[in-house]
């Protein structure tokens, strides 16, 4: 089952069944292998760098905190013009993670309890299996919500009252000739 997921480019598994205290720091720094990958899975130019620095720690009782964050340079290509746009992103990583079989994950959904959900507060601990967690693949997920859905070019616009400005203009010449004012 675990075969079937497709792996991330930057693909990172993280043991986390005796986590030190303090956490364990991750740091993945994509190759141009990598990074080709990466700009092809998330339909950009190019990814110039790609860096996540993690930190992999113990979280309640059996639970793993993911925090850290994830800078590239990329490359779009602009929306109206199609030209390239580059871009920097840096974004910070958060994630909770809770096993399987912890009581913790599974009260709020079978145990009939109350989940409230807050749009601001933090997202509510996924699960996961065994006694590893892929990072690098967590990273990447944060990594394509930062890419601009709608990149554009600086001063390109799709507004349509530029395609209509020649012809307000023409309209206008014809008014003031037609008015006899020059």
């Amino acid at each position: 089952m675990k075969n079937a997921e497709p792996k991330s480019p930057v693909s990172f598994v993280a043991n986390v069944a005796r986590l030190p205290q303090k956490g364990l720091p991750v740091a993945i720094e994509a190759d141009e292998r990598q990074r080709a990958a990466l700009a092809a899975e998330h339909g950009l130019l190019s990814v110039e760098n790609y860096r996540a620095e993690l930190v992999v720690a113990p979280w309640k009782r059996n639970g793993v905190k993911v925090s850290g964050r994830v800078e590239a340079d990329i490359t779009q290509a602009c929306i109206v013009t199609l030209e390239s746009v580059a871009a920097h992103i840096e974004e910070p990583v958060e994630a909770l993670f809770l096993p399987e079989q912890s009581k913790l994950g599974r009260e709020g959904f079978e145990g009939g309890g109350e989940i409230i959900l807050d749009a601001e507060g933090p997202d509510s601990p996924e699960t996961f299996s065994g006694d590893t967690i892929d990072v690098g693949a967590l990273a990447e997920q944060f990594f394509g919500l930062a890419i601009d859905p709608y990149p554009r070019k600086p001063g390109a616009s799709l507004d349509a009252s530029g395609d209509s400005q020649p012809e307000e203009s023409e309209f206008q010449q014809k008014l003031r000739s037609l008015l006899g004012k020059s």
